[in-house]
């Protein structure tokens, strides 16, 4: 009889085999595959020809390259879907991206994570690109601060905790002094920056959207060089920002807390 734990095992492998393929845009060969989960090829090759068979893969012969398959997509967008203000957002996204020309972008916090889960990208050919479904630890994201902001302190030192303050670039924050300061600046301007925290050169100007039941469900950001998005535009952007996130609130019913 076979081990049930031989099946567990197997769709643990894929699953694996899918995050590689998802970490890359170029598409990956079945040898980088297996190495860089620890596979034996003919392993790999067979999980993602089962991959394949039901479109979570796909094979190029002409490259030998594996990539994403359609199906991923499918269902990875449900979970962007089964939020229900990610349609209503995109015509926001899409304003904000040609009046700041930058790319714009929604993101909620998942698992102690920041994620991206729509994105409307600038039109400039040097820009900020977090390709949806990405995670960034909260403290080094703008969005992510934009929302926990509007916590208390006790959750967010709680929070803190319980992610970490994971050092992504030599700007990012490194104590709970740093992260509270940070915090009483967002409060104070009504906008949330991260300054170069989690990718040296890149700026992200945030704001958090609230749902009907008060809370700060989502938040509107926009991301860019940080040669661009210069001292002297942030509280022009911010505004900006601010106004659409606000935008959206109430086009979701909601209401900020006094």
């Amino acid at each position: 009889m076979k081990n049930p734990k031989d099946g567990v095992q197997s769709v643990s492998r894929a699953l694996t085999l899918l995050q590689e393929l998802a970490r890359s845009d170029d598409g990956l060969r079945v040898s980088d595959l297996a190495r860089s989960t620890g596979l034996a090829v003919s392993t790999a090759h067979r999980l993602l020809t089962t991959l394949e068979q039901h479109g979570f893969a796909q094979f190029e012969p002409e490259t030998t390259l594996w990539h994403v398959g359609r199906e991923a997509f499918a269902v990875g967008s449900a979970f962007g879907r089964r939020r229900n203000f990610v349609a209503p957002a995109l015509p926001f996204l899409k304003r904000l991206r040609d009046v700041t020309r930058e790319t714009a972008n929604l993101g909620i916090l998942d698992d102690k994570q920041l994620v991206t889960i729509s994105q409307v990208e600038s039109r400039e050919i040097m820009r900020a690109i977090s390709n949806p479904g990405g995670q960034v630890p909260v403290f080094c994201s703008g969005m992510g601060k934009a929302i926990v902001a509007t916590w208390s302190d006790d959750a967010i030192a709680a929070l803190a905790d319980q992610a970490g303050l994971p050092p992504m670039t030599t700007k990012s924050l490194r104590n709970m002094d740093a992260v509270f300061e940070d915090i009483q600046l967002t409060r104070q301007r009504g906008y949330a920056l991260d300054d170069e925290e989690h990718v040296t050169g890149l700026r992200c100007v945030a704001a958090e959207v609230w749902s009907p039941q008060g809370e700060a469900v989502c938040a509107i950001s926009v991301s860019g060089l940080a040669a661009r998005l210069t001292d002297a535009r942030l509280d022009t952007i911010g505004a900006q920002v601010r106004k659409a996130a606000n935008e959206l609130t109430l086009r979701l019913g909601g209401t900020p807390p006094a």
